[in-house]
């Protein structure tokens, strides 16, 4: 796939479901992207809340229990509202129309052989998810991408099907409804992000569903307990017992956090047994703090004022909407709507 030709008016579109709590997962796969692309390019941010309903419909309580934290999590980070607009999903309810539109013309067979749809029905069989919003929802993200007329999206590579379906949609729009010289839609990009590496504190990928994650909303005390219980090279019962890194949960974080020369350091510390495990968590702990500790002082500082966070917000909605119901109104006139009673 080759990369596409972004310039400064580029515009990037890119949206997360509040599901709970942010940890370093998220922030190493999806946050420090961000936060790159809104120093390059026009970017679009949305708190997917409809998405979230497409596997969690019967407990809709957590999004409104999650969807702030999320929103305060993202600007402690750095997301800026300056730069990106930030905004909810349901807020602009142009994304609905858009969709409804897009499912009158688009085959049930692109929807059905999505990669990602049989494989996260299996995935959640806990989950009765043989509803229409579940097969639908990537045909709701072409909506989301389209009705802003992005010209990529950050993706990994399991959600390029995605993009390329967006793209068909698109493509299957202007044939029907406009000339080849005046398309409305632009066919986006899929623009591959660097995968999250991120481990989790047992060595698995970092998940809550593991129960293995660092959260950004944690104490630092939390944290710090956390760190020092992680499991460690199983053939170091005593001190003096000699190590191996390579197989220590806590040495994939080294991977990403110490410098070559640390790294160096403490293999042959391990190796030789001449330093023992806490103190090469206390290595660890000490680039997590530098990393977390500013982003956990700036979210209190912006969780103490909720009114700001909302009206961040809400301009964010409005001025998703302003370009939203342009496109709508393009829309409505290709499919010659837009009555006047």
């Amino acid at each position: 796939m080759t990369e596409p030709t972004l310039t400064p008016t580029s515009r990037i579109l890119s949206g997360m479901r509040p599901t709970g709590s942010l940890h370093l997962g998220h922030m190493k796969g999806v946050l420090d992207n961000w936060l790159n692309l809104q120093n390059q390019h026009q970017c679009f941010f949305f708190a997917a809340d409809w998405h979230a309903l497409t596997t969690d419909y019967a407990n809709p309580g957590i999004v409104k229990e999650t969807i702030w934290d999320m929103l305060i999590d993202w600007l402690a980070v750095g997301i800026d509202p300056e730069k990106s607009t930030l905004f909810i999903q349901s807020e602009v309810p142009e994304h609905a129309e858009l969709h409804l539109l897009f499912s009158f013309m688009t085959p049930l067979a692109w929807l059905e052989r999505v990669p990602t749809y049989k494989d996260q029905i299996a995935q959640l069989r806990e989950k009765d998810l043989g509803t229409y919003g579940f097969l639908g929802y990537p045909l709701l993200q072409a909506a989301d991408i389209l009705i802003y007329r992005a010209d990529a999206v950050p993706v990994g590579e399991d959600q390029v099907p995605h993009v390329e379906l967006t793209r068909e949609v698109a493509r299957r729009f202007n044939h029907l409804y406009r000339t080849p010289s005046q398309p409305l839609f632009a066919e986006p990009a899929a623009l591959l992000m660097p995968t999250s590496k991120m481990p989790g504190l047992d060595g698995r990928k970092m998940s809550k569903s593991y129960g293995n994650t660092i959260s950004l909303s944690e104490s630092w005390k939390e944290t710090e307990k956390k760190v020092k219980q992680m499991p460690t090279d199983p053939a170091r019962v005593r001190r003096e017992d000699p190590g191996s890194p390579e197989k220590c949960p806590v040495w994939d974080f080294h991977k990403i956090y110490s410098t070559e020369d640390e790294r160096c350091e403490l293999t042959a510390g391990c190796t030789s047994a001449s330093i023992g495990c806490i103190d090469c968590k206390k290595v660890l702990l000490s680039h997590l703090e530098d990393e977390l500790q500013p982003i956990r002082t700036r979210r209190l500082d912006i969780a103490s004022r909720p009114d700001d966070v909302r009206d961040i917000v809400k301009s964010g909605n409005e001025r998703a909407r302003l370009e939203a119901s342009r496109t709508m109104d393009k829309v409505r006139k290709s499919l010659k709507m837009g009555y006047r009673v």
